[in-house]
């Protein structure tokens, strides 16, 4: 019976040992390199999910802009038609050539 008392009483006083203000201040070193790291691994999933956000908002800005370029490209090449040429340059007076041009030779 004594022996479980004493043995109880051991282990009130190792964590009085540990929590002594000596003790404390002896791992507080150990203490301020664990808040260090917390507060690097919050930084760095704070950083990363903006980064995740702006790749997100890169890659939709791209996609249209890839739309717009399409859209326009193909509008180009439907208006460099010949006959889309033809209807274009008709109220500025321009008509289409309809005999073979003459060929100017530097040799007179």
């Amino acid at each position: 019976m004594e022996r479980g008392i004493h043995k109880n009483k051991d282990e009130r006083t190792s964590w009085k040992r540990f929590l002594n203000y000596g003790s404390v201040v002896k791992q507080m070193p150990f203490f301020l390199f664990l808040t260090t790291l917390a507060i690097v691994y919050i930084y760095n999933g704070h950083r990363a999910d903006r980064l995740n956000r702006g790749i997100a908002r890169t890659t939709r800005e791209l996609r249209e802009l890839q739309y717009e370029y399409k859209t326009i490209k193909g509008e180009v090449l439907f208006r460099s038609k010949q006959s889309e040429l033809v209807k274009a340059v008709e109220p500025l007076g321009l008509k289409e050539l309809t005999t073979a041009p003459l060929v100017l030779s530097g040799k007179n």
